[in-house]
């Protein structure tokens, strides 16, 4: 598949790249998808939630009334579920939520929802640029020339370029990533996905590792 190279003014810079057919042109698997974001969303949980059950909660563990003759349901404990202010029953308790996926999955999954992206033509390729200072404005400006000012951006860069990173930091709809930190799930959840053509040089070197 050939991509026309823009640079950051969004005009054509004449130059043209050919974003590989084993990444960006195989045949998705959505199940692969479904597992991977699955995967990365329970990665994300804290998984700290705790309730008290009834050994835990403070309280006299004295009988409240005489077993018979009041009329009403026996109570031995203050702390029972009950009550207000008892324990809980089967209420949340820390645990672990990630599980394990096997890389070719993972490797299927990314690449699949790299193919749906450049099937809808969603693809962005630039040339390669830095900013001179950290400026917010001057990113805003870029994605206004790029046509996708409304519209959730990912930008993949070949490597950590801390004025671009920080110039996009406060701004809601636009995330910078380096291409070892591509994912599934941040491809997805993007509109335009933003490549440089240093970014799609190394995605060509893993590939043919």
């Amino acid at each position: 598949m050939e991509v026309k190279v823009l640079n950051v003014s969004g005009k054509e810079t004449g130059a043209k790249v050919q974003l590989p057919e084993a990444i960006f042109g195989i045949e998705p698997n959505d199940h692969a998808i479904y597992l991977d974001v699955k995967q990365f969303l329970a990665n994300q949980r804290q998984g700290t939630h705790k309730s008290k059950q009834r050994n835990e909660i403070a309280g006299s563990t004295r009988k409240l009334y005489k077993q018979k003759g009041t009329g009403g349901a026996r109570a031995g404990s203050v702390k029972s579920p009950l009550f207000n202010g008892g324990g809980r029953i089967f209420g949340p308790q820390p645990r672990d939520y990630s599980f394990k996926l096997n890389k070719k999955l993972k490797v299927l999954a990314r690449y699949s929802a790299l193919t749906y992206k450049a099937q809808d033509s969603n693809v962005i390729v630039l040339e390669d640029f830095s900013f001179d200072a950290i400026k917010t404005k001057t990113y805003i400006q870029m994605v206004a020339d790029l046509n996708a000012t409304d519209i959730k951006t990912l930008l993949v860069l070949p490597a950590a370029n801390n004025n671009v990173y920080l110039s996009s930091r406060n701004l809601k709809k636009a995330k910078v990533i380096t291409v070892d930190q591509l994912n599934t799930y941040d491809v997805l959840n993007a509109g335009k996905l933003l490549l440089t053509t240093g970014a799609v040089k190394i995605l060509e070197e893993a590939l043919a590792k």
